[in-house]
């Protein structure tokens, strides 16, 4: 029997322009010590941003300190073998009060050559959502470069881009190259690979509390737009009841949704993986190998590889995300 456990880790919260207090009233983020905290970082391993174990006798240290001493115990063998001590999952919540940024981020490729770094693949779980808001996912159609630099120029980008409602249970998938912005009154929890280069191509005109626009990176984008991903994207599942219901499926992450009200049994022995768990309503228990951990609504949670086996309970209706990378193992 291992010594590791599931892991919980201090939110590295952040502050933005478009930022609100959502994740502080409804979430449990740090209530009342910032203003307009628009991410929530449940578990990083960029570089300046490295989180730290909150709960048990490994407290204190980061991700990648826990890594180096248990290695593919906490991440998985083959996962080690490739990333070493990196985690290789970003997790966020995030509200956006306001239109986040027009943006598109690098694939692996471009992002080794760029910045010695990996590109971002990413999805978004819809949390909370106004009447009017919106999710920004590629084009409406597909353009040519020059009908986009054309647009850039005359300030009228967001006319090209395919613009959905979304509503909660919503899953949004944005691959490496695809355009995209998070529209207002949104809040969501986004799985990503560890990456934080990001190209920010439009800012709706924006300006900080000095009067200054935030810095754009046009150059930089043109060579990274997929100029062809086009088309509604939004994924809505209707989820059975103590059953996982796979939402997204990708070389760098698979997640699923579980809705339950009964004890779900989960085995993963046969998953060369960490799982992490976010949970999107209610509250649970996490039982493996006699103990228990309570994981409350928007909290993160890493199982650890080495743990194969545990149980999900609730006294009342409970929903969560269920993330890992899909390594089965060929023993």
């Amino acid at each position: 029997m291992s010594e590791l456990y599931p892991l919980k880790f201090e939110p590295l919260l952040k502050e933005k322009i478009w930022g609100g207090n959502t994740l502080a009233e409804y979430y449990g983020k740090d209530k009342g010590k910032l203003a307009n905290i628009g991410e929530s970082w449940e578990i990083s391993a960029v570089s300046d941003n490295l989180s730290v174990v909150s709960n048990g006798f490994l407290a204190g240290n980061n991700i990648e300190e826990i890594i180096e001493v248990y290695m593919g115990d906490i991440t998985g063998e083959s996962i080690y073998e490739k990333f070493g001590n990196e985690f290789p999952l970003l997790i966020k919540l995030i509200e956006a009060k306001e239109d986040l940024s027009i943006q598109v981020h690098p694939d692996n490729e471009m992002a080794k050559k760029r910045h010695s770094a990996y590109g971002k693949t990413e999805m978004w779980y819809i949390l909370q959502s106004e009447r009017d808001s919106k999710i920004y996912t590629g084009f409406s159609k597909p353009v040519t470069r020059e009908i986009y630099q054309d647009a850039l120029a005359h300030d009228t980008l967001p006319s090209l881009l395919n613009a959905e409602h979304p509503e909660p249970g919503d899953t949004f998938f944005t691959p490496a190259g695809r355009i995209h912005a998070i529209g207002g009154g949104v809040v969501l929890a986004e799985i990503q690979q560890t990456s934080d280069i990001t190209y920010r191509i439009y800012d709706w005109g924006r300006k900080d509390d000095q009067g200054n626009h935030r810095e754009l990176h046009t150059d930089l984008a043109l060579d990274a737009i997929d100029y062809n991903a086009s088309g509604k994207t939004g994924i809505r599942k209707d989820l059975k009841k103590n059953h996982p219901e796979n939402l997204v499926k990708c070389e760098f992450f698979e997640v699923n949704a579980i809705s339950f009200d009964k004890p779900v049994e989960r085995d993963y022995t046969e998953l060369d993986s960490f799982v992490i768990y976010i949970c999107t309503e209610g509250g649970f228990r996490i039982k493996w190998d006699g103990n228990t951990e309570n994981v409350s609504k928007g909290e993160t949670i890493l199982i650890p590889a080495v743990i194969t086996n545990v149980i999900l309970e609730s006294d009342s209706a409970a929903e969560t995300l269920e993330i890992y990378i899909n390594n089965p193992k060929n023993d």
